[in-house]
C-alpha cells in the first residue's frame, strides 16, 4: 500500500490529531467546494433547461425547418408557393424528416367594442400536428381543423385575450384588407399560453380552408411547409438536403423555393439563447476559483499546524516528495468529500424544482412561469471530474512548502 496515502487517510480520519485552527480550516475548505460544486451544477441545470424551454416554443410554433418562397425573404410579405401531395411526398421521404404539415398565414386585425389588434391568422388543416398547442392551452379544446370546410372557429393566445377581454365562446370579428375589407365573424374555442410574446401577441389558429380563400390562393398554393426532424443535432444537415433537393427549382406560378432553418428565421432568439453559454462558462470559472482558493487556504494552514509532525518525519527520513504527497492525498479527501455533498445538495434541489416547481419566474420576462431544469449527464460528469482535477492541481504549488521546513527547528516548533 502508498505509505503516503495510507498516512494521510490515518491523518484524516483521526479526529483527535485535528487541531483548533485546522479544523474549521478543513471544515471551511469542504463548505467551499460543496457551495462551489451546488452552484455550478444547479447553474448549469437551470440553464440547459431554460434554453430546452425557449428553444421547444420557438420550434412547437414554427417547425425545424420551413420550405417557403424565397421573395418571403426579400420582403417578409407572405407568398404562395406550391405544396402539391407530390411535392409533400418527396419532402417526406427526404432522410433524416420526421413529419411534414403545410400551412397558410393571412395577415388582419381582431377587433371588438374596446380594442383591436393587428394579428396574423395561420391556417391548420387535419395532418397538423396538434400536439404543441394542446400542451399550452389554457382554457377550451383545439379540435382538428380542415381544408375543405370552414369552422368560424379560432384559438387565440391569453395575451391577445386578456387585452381583448375575450374568453372562451366570445364572438370577435376580424378584419382583412386587401384593397378592400373583408370582415368574417369567429369564435373563439380555446385559448393558449406559450408566453413567448413574439408569438402570443399576433398569432392565432383557424381552419386552412379560411385562410386560403381570405387569401385567394389556388388549391395547390400555401404559405409554407413545416418540416421537423427525428434529432435535433440533425437540423442542418437535414436542411442541407432539402436545400439540395429544392436549388433552383421552381412551381409553375414561377415562384421559387427555399428552405430555411428556424434558427435562420428568428435569429435574436438564438443568438441569445447562445450567449447564455458565456454565462455558464463565468459562474463555472468563478466557483471553481472560490473552491481552489479556499483549499489552498486550507492546505497552507494544515501544513503549518503540523509543522513538528513534518519535522519529525524528515528526522525519520522521509523525503519532501513523499511528505507532499501525504499532504496532497488529504486535502483530495477534503475535495472529494465536498464534491460529494454537493452533488447531494445541488442534485436535491434540482429534483425539487423538477417535481414541485417551487420557484417561479415573472413569464412575462422569461417566458417561463417556473425556472425549468434539465440534467445533462455526460455534462455534469465532466463537471465533477474536472473540479477534482483542477482543486488537485492548484495545490500542487503550495504543497512545496513542506520542503521550506527544517527538522531541526521543527521539531522545537510550537
Amino acid at each position: 500500500m502508498n505509505l503516503a496515502w495510507y498516512m494521510a487517510r490515518r491523518l484524516y480520519s483521526h479526529g483527535g490529531d485535528v487541531k483548533r485552527v485546522s479544523r474549521p480550516a478543513i471544515r471551511i475548505a469542504t463548505f467551499g467546494i460543496m457551495l462551489g460544486v451546488a452552484v455550478m451544477i444547479i447553474s448549469v441545470c437551470v440553464v440547459l433547461g431554460f434554453k430546452r424551454e425557449v428553444q421547444d416554443k420557438v420550434m412547437g410554433m414554427g417547425g425545424h425547418i420551413q420550405v417557403l418562397n424565397y421573395n418571403y425573404q426579400l420582403d417578409l410579405e407572405q407568398h404562395p408557393i406550391v405544396l402539391d401531395d407530390e411535392m409533400m411526398s418527396t419532402l417526406r421521404d427526404i432522410k433524416g424528416v420526421a413529419h411534414v404539415q403545410r400551412f397558410c398565414n393571412q395577415a388582419g386585425m381582431l377587433k371588438t367594442d374596446e380594442s383591436f389588434q393587428g394579428v396574423v391568422l395561420k391556417g391548420l388543416d387535419k395532418d397538423y400536428d396538434l400536439s404543441f398547442l394542446k400542451e399550452h392551452l389554457v382554457e377550451g379544446e383545439a379540435h382538428a381543423f380542415s381544408d375543405s370546410a370552414s369552422s368560424q372557429r379560432i384559438v387565440i393566445s391569453r395575451l391577445l385575450a386578456k387585452q381583448l377581454k375575450l374568453t372562451v365562446g366570445s364572438k370577435v370579428y376580424a378584419y382583412f384588407f386587401d384593397g378592400n375589407v373583408r370582415a368574417r365573424r369567429f369564435t373563439v374555442s380555446a385559448i393558449y399560453a406559450t408566453h413567448m410574446n413574439e408569438f402570443d401577441k399576433s398569432i392565432i389558429f383557424t381552419d386552412m380552408h379560411t385562410t386560403r380563400r381570405l387569401s385567394g390562393y389556388a388549391s395547390d398554393q400555401y404559405s409554407g411547409a413545416e418540416l421537423t426532424v427525428a434529432r435535433l443535432e440533425d437540423i442542418p444537415l437535414v436542411a442541407g438536403r432539402v436545400a439540395s433537393y429544392l436549388k433552383s427549382s421552381r412551381d409553375y406560378y414561377g415562384a421559387q423555393y427555399t428552405a430555411p432553418t428556424i434558427r435562420d428565421l428568428y435569429p435574436g432568439i438564438f443568438s441569445w439563447l447562445t450567449l447564455l453559454d458565456t454565462n455558464i462558462w463565468v459562474i463555472l470559472g468563478l466557483m471553481i476559483a472560490v473552491a481552489a482558493f479556499t483549499m489552498i487556504s486550507g492546505l497552507l494552514i494544515i501544513i503549518l499546524e503540523r509543522t513538528q509532525f513534518i519535522g519529525i518525519m524528515k528526522a525519520l527520513g522521509a523525503s519532501n516528495a513523499r511528505l507532499r504527497h501525504l499532504f496532497l492525498y488529504f486535502s483530495s479527501f477534503i475535495i472529494l468529500k465536498g464534491i460529494f455533498w454537493g452533488n447531494v445538495a445541488g442534485f436535491a434541489l434540482v429534483l425539487a424544482q423538477q417535481v414541485w416547481g417551487f420557484a417561479h419566474l415573472n413569464a412575462e420576462t422569461y417566458y417561463v412561469d417556473t425556472v425549468p431544469v434539465e440534467m445533462d449527464w455526460l455534462f455534469l460528469v465532466l463537471l465533477n471530474v474536472g473540479t477534482l482535477l483542477i482543486s488537485f492541481l492548484v495545490l500542487i504549488l503550495p504543497s512545496y512548502l513542506v520542503s521550506r521546513i527544517h527538522p531541526a527547528k521543527s521539531i522545537r516548533f510550537e
